[in-house]
This record gives C-alpha cells, sequence and structure tokens, in this order.
C-alpha cells in the first residue's frame, strides 16, 4: 500500500521540517509514504477564491487515480479518535487498497470537483491550523495508529 500526503506549497520553517521527518522515518516501510508538495499557483493573489480552488484541484488530479482512495482534511470532515482512525487505516489495508492520497487543500479549501471526487473527508480538529501543522499532525497520527495497530504502548487511552 502507498500513502501519499499531497500539500500546496512548501514547509518552510525548518524545525516543522524536523518534526515532521521524525515522524516520517518511523512510518511502516510498507506504507510507503511520500509527502507530495504542489506547489503554489502563480499569480494566486489576483485569482478569485474558486479560480485559486479550481487551478489547485488540477495540479492535485495528478497526484491521484480513479482507483485511488482519496481523503480531504477538511475542517467539515468526520472526526476520528486515534483508535478509530487506525482501524479505519487496518480496513484499507486489509481491503487491498493500493493508494491512499490524504489532500491538504490551500487556504479555501477544495473545489467542488475534489470534494464531489473524494472518498473521505476527515477533520482534525474543530479548530484552524496552519497548512505546516496540519502535515505534522497527520504524520504523527499515522505513525501512532501504526504503533496502536502493532499493539505496541505509544499510544494510551
Amino acid at each position: 500500500m502507498r500513502v501519499n500526503l499531497v500539500c500546496i506549497g512548501k514547509t518552510d520553517d525548518r524545525e516543522m521540517r524536523n518534526f515532521i521527518a521524525y515522524y516520517t522515518q518511523r512510518l511502516p516501510k510498507h506504507w510507503n509514504f511520500e509527502i507530495i508538495e504542489i506547489p503554489d499557483v502563480k499569480n494566486a493573489r489576483s485569482l478569485t477564491p474558486e479560480l485559486l480552488k479550481k487551478e489547485e484541484a488540477k495540479a492535485f488530479q495528478n497526484h491521484f487515480e480513479n482507483t485511488d482512495i482519496v481523503v480531504l482534511l477538511d475542517e467539515k470532515g468526520k472526526q476520528y479518535t486515534s483508535r478509530e482512525f487506525a482501524g479505519k487505516m487496518e480496513t484499507w489495508m486489509n481491503s487491498s487498497v493500493k493508494k491512499i492520497a490524504l489532500l491538504v487543500g490551500g487556504a479555501y479549501g477544495f473545489s467542488d470537483e475534489i470534494d464531489h471526487r473524494a472518498n473521505e473527508k476527515i477533520s482534525l480538529s474543530k479548530m484552524t491550523f496552519t497548512h505546516q501543522m496540519i502535515r505534522l499532525f497527520v504524520v504523527e497520527q499515522l505513525y501512532r495508529a501504526d504503533q496502536i495497530l502493532q499493539g505496541k504502548p505509544y499510544h494510551n487511552d
């Protein structure tokens, strides 16, 4: 199985990149995890939010296939406990899913095209976080899910 975290823009903060790398290195090799950073849309400030989301959608669509599970990290999504998220990962693994694409959208969220294509929407919190923090939180939760599935003592209920 492949797990991709597909994000608009880069993480410029060195400490944040280090934290992300810390958890990324601990993910199971069989997840073939990769962070894909899509460059920001050129002249984004001159576009309306709707046009910007459409341009971002074109870039996102290059990073998943019709058979992939597409998960939007979206404030309107379902919230899971860490154990429930681990169960979701286990279900996908046992269903022989080849690739999961976890998408972190731009400042205005996702276009209708991406929204309709998504298999699922997950919210990490009712609060708003920077896109760089979301990357860290997702990678840590993936690591936590793996530890839960292995029965390791990293997670405490």
